[in-house]
């Protein structure tokens, strides 16, 4: 196993796929792969979960049995990455939501928390986990954190809500990375899934 290339997958049900995918190419990925079935799933070392529309994303998950297969793996270890969407389908309680959701993360999160697609926005934020310098944070109907339990780690902010947590093996950001030309948060993430790998070999 620790000769072999990393198996990094991105969920393809909707959203930013393709723009993830070239990001792990440009961290060095030789083959990252899009993600539609139970079984890529069982084959991942890390799966990133993308934007889209939340409540969509998380009934086909369930159709399709996809929310049950990351859970378990997500139990056993494995990294997960989510961004917009992601972070929203990671977390533990939706404010006014009873929508399908994975729990992986213990936070609360509000959905188009900075308002719609119309008040989408660009703002550095400072993330001392990869750098000094602050990463470009463009956020799209995006969420934010509104309560965080034990173990859950800030890593960054904006307006004095939480942007981006992590908890274990588990990250999830409110704003899109994959829409930047800056790769620092999927080699964080490219970290987490090799440290990981080293662990189970």
């Amino acid at each position: 196993m620790a000769g072999d290339p990393i198996r990094v997958g991105v969920l393809a049900i909707q959203g930013a796929v393709e723009e993830h995918l070239a990001a792990l190419r440009r961290c060095g990925v030789a083959e990252p792969r899009p993600v539609r079935s139970t079984e890529e799933i069982r084959e991942l070392d890390g799966l990133i979960i993308p934007g889209g529309e939340s409540t969509t994303v998380g009934k086909l998950m369930e159709r399709w049995g996809m929310d049950q297969a990351i859970q378990e793996r997500a139990a056993e270890g494995m990294p997960v990455f989510g961004t917009c969407t992601g972070m929203i389908l990671m977390a533990r309680e939706i404010e006014g939501s009873d929508q399908q959701r994975l729990g992986l993360v213990d936070m609360s999160v509000r959905r188009n928390a900075f308002g719609r697609q119309v008040d989408s926005f660009e703002s550095p934020i400072e993330v001392p986990e990869v750098g000094e310098e602050p990463v470009p944070g463009v956020f799209i109907r995006a969420p934010f954190v509104t309560h965080t339990g034990a173990g859950v780690e800030v890593l960054g902010s904006y307006g004095g809500h939480p942007v981006l947590v992590r908890q274990g093996n588990r990250i999830a950001g409110a704003f899109h990375p994959e829409l930047t030309d800056d790769t620092r948060l999927h080699e964080y993430f490219l970290a987490v899934v090799r440290a990981h790998r080293r662990h189970r070999s």
